[in-house]
Formats: C-alpha cells, structure tokens, sequence
C-alpha cells in the first residue's frame, strides 16, 4: 500500500499542487466531498470518448462514468452539438420554450411509472421534491428510508442513520431487503413514503430482490403510504418502456444524472392523481420553483441523448457487457450490481491505487459505471488488470 501511494505522489505533482492552491480557498481544497481521498485527489484538465487526462498528461480509461451520470461517454459529438446549437439561441430564457415538453414527452414514453413529471436541478432536488408531495398528499409525516441509503448530498444514510445535514424529516430507519421486518415496520408507523433505491448504488450496488420490492409495494397500497423509487442510478438498467423495476411500479419515481447528457439534471414524476398537486392552474397548488429547472442547456442535452444516442440496443448491450464484466471481477473479488452498474468489495485502497498506476480510474470506494464509450477490449483488458494485482 505505501509503495503504490509513494508512486502516485511521484507520478502527480501538478495534481498536488492544485490541493495546495485550492484550500486556500476551498475547505480541504474540496467542495464535492465524495472525490475526496489521501494524500490529495487526482485532477483532471479535459475528457474524451472513454478517456479522462490528469494534470500530469497521464491518459486514464473511465470505469466511473460521473458516478452513472456519465452513461454517453464524454464529449459525445450528438451532445455538443445540441448544446452548441442552444447556446447560439441564447443561455435561459426566464420563461417557456418547447424545449422542456419535448424532453418531458420523452421521460414518459421512457419510464412506465411516469404520468406527468416535473423537473429539478439535481436528482437529490428531485427525492426532495418528492417526499414534499408524499407529506402533502397524505398529511402524514413520517418516512420509512433505508440503512445505507443514499438519495443526495442531504438525504444520505450511508452510516445506518440520517447523516448530520441530512433533512430533519421524521425518518424511520429499516434494513434494505429485509422483507418481514420491513414489513413489520411499515405496519408499526403510519407512512407518509417509502423512498428506496431498487439497488443500491452508493451503498455498494446492492440490488434489492422482487420478494422485497413486492412487498414494499403491496404494504404501501394497504396503508396508504406513498412508494418512492430513487432511479436517479438505476433508471439506466432496463431499455424504454419496462414496466417498473423487477415489474414493480411504484407511486413515484426519481431521476437524474445522464438524462441531461452531462448537464445539471433531475426530475420526478409518477401518477397523474400526485402530479397534479404541482399544476398551477388549479387552486391551492404546490409551489416549485428553480431557475434552472427548464434550462435550455440541459433540456437540449437531454432530448438528443434520448433521441439519437440511448437506443434500447444500445441501453442492452452496454448491460449485458457489464453483467460479463461483473462475472469476470467475481472470479478475483467481490463484485456485486447489476448490468453496467457495480462495485467490488475489498477493505484495502490498494486496489484502487494501482489502478490508477496502470491507467484506470474507479471510485475510490470500488464503484464502477460504465459508459457507451467503453469497449469489451477495454473491459476485458481492465479485468485482466484487476486480476494480475490482487493474484
């Protein structure tokens, strides 16, 4: 472990210098805490198809993908030329444009759960967004989230419990994928939601099974509490149109990160009965605002993303190449996910830092999404990589 940390300070001293520079004026010389790790992060100066570039000139293959919201690869060119067409017309408007039901149409015809949707900046803007209707619509106050969990920067339970700058909801905190005991739980508090993420994505790519979903779902009719699937990760798992994941559709559904093509993005959306609480024509309607939320750069982003790049052929072999690239770590390591999504366990930062030395760039913690720009080559080249380190 010293010697592959020794090489990596040797080998990025711009990277180090760049710390330095910013804690004078950022505390830790971060402000994403997440791309935090010791003795200092490695940064980057500009992206390409499959491939980051540090500072140093050193070239890395993305196995993170922007921790999923990088699904098109980057610089993809159908991306920038929507984007460069949109900034010709102008950056925002500080009203309509077509642009936004063009991208909603989309969303809908995308995700079964979806009747009508509204959009946010971020996925956790979205989960936030979320919940207020599911208080609103059912005057209840308490909501059922999961250990683990992660649903944004301020509805995070990675350390089992609601981490100091989470919102002070009346939270209610159960085990993921236990089944009776959640159903125990559901039944001993009166709901106001269920928020869970299908799989796991922070707290290790851990797909929760159908038994659980099911559950989840029938307890939440029974009681009248609202379900909630935070897919902001895992919407990228399925092709268009499948109904609900593990054919589970829930009351609402959360969205994010690749939908925008790389651009700030969320969104919810879910039944049309819940969604029309936020309709502003009719009376005593929800407030949303966001000054971004419709903003042209993310809506054109998006709609050719869906448009001309994410086909469902596309969408299938991108996670059948993940489910190969999965079976293949599980030969050398513990690797839990689903299609392109996943992460190795190991308790050791080794792994990842002579990663790094052979040219790959994951998540600290394991995680790797992959993107379209990825190749089985790649994959298979990475796999053999992990592979020679760890035997």
């Amino acid at each position: 472990m010293s010697d592959a940390i020794a090489r990596y300070i040797a080998a990025n001293p711009a990277s180090a210098a760049r710390t330095k520079r910013a804690a004078a004026s950022l505390p830790g010389a971060n402000t994403r805490s997440v791309l935090h790790f010791d003795p200092f992060p490695l940064a980057f100066e500009r992206a390409e198809g499959a491939y980051l570039y540090s500072l140093d000139g050193a070239r890395y293959t993305d196995f993170l993908g922007e921790f999923t919201a990088g699904l098109y690869g980057h610089s993809h060119p159908v991306i920038l030329d929507a984007i460069r067409t949109a900034l010709d017309r102008g950056l925002n408007y500080g009203g309509h444009s077509e642009l936004e039901g063009q991208l909603a149409e989309l969303l809908i015809a995308r995700f079964t759960a979806m009747e009508l949707v509204r959009f946010t900046n971020s996925g956790t803007e979205a989960n936030l967004m979320a919940l207020a209707l599911a208080l609103h619509h059912t005057g209840r106050t308490k909501i059922l989230a999961f250990r683990g969990g992660y649903h944004g920067g301020v509805l995070a339970f990675g350390s089992g419990e609601p981490s100091p700058v989470t919102v002070p909801h009346a939270w209610v905190m159960g085990d993921f994928d236990a089944v009776e005991a959640t159903r125990a739980l559901i039944r001993e508090h009166e709901l106001a939601a269920i928020l869970v993420e299908p799989m796991q994505g922070s707290g290790g790519c851990l797909p929760a099974s159908r038994a659980f979903l099911a559950m989840l779902r029938e307890e939440a009719t029974r009681t009248g509490a609202l379900l909630i699937f935070d897919e902001v990760m895992t919407s990228r798992l399925f092709p268009r149109a499948e109904p609900g994941f593990e054919g589970v559709v829930p009351d609402l559904m959360t969205v994010g990160k690749y939908l925008a093509g790389g651009m700030s993005f969320g969104a919810f959306g879910g039944r049309r009965d819940l969604m029309a609480a936020y309709d502003p024509t009719r009376p005593g309607a929800l407030f949303h605002a966001g000054t971004f939320n419709n903003n042209v750069l993310s809506m054109s982003a998006g709609i050719a993303g869906l448009t001309h790049v994410l086909t469902d052929a596309a969408l299938t072999d991108l996670n059948a190449r993940g489910d190969r690239l999965r079976t293949r770590l599980n030969e050398v390591v513990p690797t839990t996910g689903l299609g392109s999504l996943m992460t190795m366990h190991t308790d050791s930062q080794d792994l990842f830092f002579e990663l790094i030395d052979a040219g790959y760039w994951i998540a600290s913690r394991g995680m790797i999404a992959l993107s379209l720009a990825i190749t089985d080559e790649q994959c298979d080249a990475f796999a053999d990589t992990v592979a020679e380190i760890l035997c």
